[in-house]
This record gives structure tokens, sequence and C-alpha cells, in this order.
């Protein structure tokens, strides 16, 4: 089972592209778990929170893992997790980065900030400084995992191209 995983700031184009890649090689795609998490939860979310999102998001990967022809693209995994709570609280929960440790992917498609910004009440860094910023830890972390990646920019469509030629490299 290859494992794919689609990374970076947001508004990025993750969710597209995990889309069109499940529908290109007909198997299953993970949505980001925190989303829906964080739709449902009726009260500001906390430190506390990121690691029941973490776990979520695993749990996730794992029942699509399952059911899925041979490969799954997840959009984000717990790097995503990671880099959001020392955004916002300056540390990350040793279980959560346990889990990082623990897991291990084939594929990683980093999406760059050349796809316009789309508001939406549960994102939080809309400047163009900020999503460099987030890029570039982004860009850090897919560059030290010691797992193969591509940098994927411009329009979507050129995008999807650029995604199936990283993940035809890996098959």
């Amino acid at each position: 089972m290859k494992k794919i995983v689609v990374i970076g700031p947001e508004s990025t184009g993750k969710s597209t592209l995990s889309a069109q890649l499940a529908e290109h090689y007909g198997t299953l795609w993970v949505p980001e778990f925190a989303r829906a998490y964080l739709e449902n939860l009726g009260r500001p979310y906390g430190q506390h929170d990121l690691l029941t999102i973490a776990k979520g998001q695993l749990q996730a990967e794992d029942e699509a893992a399952r059911h899925a022809n041979g490969m799954v693209i997840c959009d984000t995994d717990l790097y995503v997790v990671k880099v959001w709570s020392e955004a916002k609280y300056g540390e990350c929960d040793p279980a959560i980065l346990q889990l990082i440790a623990g897991r291990r992917y084939d594929l990683y498609l980093l999406t760059y900030i050349d796809i316009a910004w789309e508001d939406d009440p549960l994102r939080e860094h809309p400047a163009p400084e900020e999503r460099l910023y987030f890029y570039n830890i982004y860009r850090d972390i897919v560059m030290n995992s010691g797992v193969p990646w591509a940098d994927i920019r411009g329009g979507y469509e050129e995008r999807e191209k650029k995604a199936i030629a990283a993940v035809e490299r890996i098959r």
C-alpha cells in the first residue's frame, strides 16, 4: 500500500489535488480530519484537542488504507498538526511527536502558495508573508523526511500533472 501525503500551508489546493489524484488512480483519499472535527466542536479549540485530531487523522488513514486500491492519498499528515501546535501554542504534545515517529509515507506532494487565498472561518494565516513562512517550514520538513517529495505549483491542471508524474516515479 502506497501512502501519499499532500502537505502545505492553508488554502493551497491540498483537498482539490487529493481528490483529483484519488479519482485518477481509482482509489481513496483521506480528508483532513481537523476540518470536520472543528466544524462540529461547538466551542473554540484548545491545545488538548490537537491530540484528538492527530489520532482521528491516523484512524481515518488506516480505515481508508483497508479499502483503498493499492494507494491512499492523505490530505495532510501529523506534521501539519505539529506545525499548527507550535505556531499557536509554542510547543507540540510529545504524544503527537511519537505518533509522527511511528508513521511512514511513500511520497510528499508539497503545495505552493500560488493558489489564491480562499476565506474560511477555520483558516488562520491569510497574509502572503505568513503563507510563505509556513510553506518554508513544510519544505524543510519534507526535505529532511527522507521520503521522496515534489514541489507542486501552478494552476490546478498543471498541479495535477506534476503530482501524477511524481506518483508515477514511486510506483
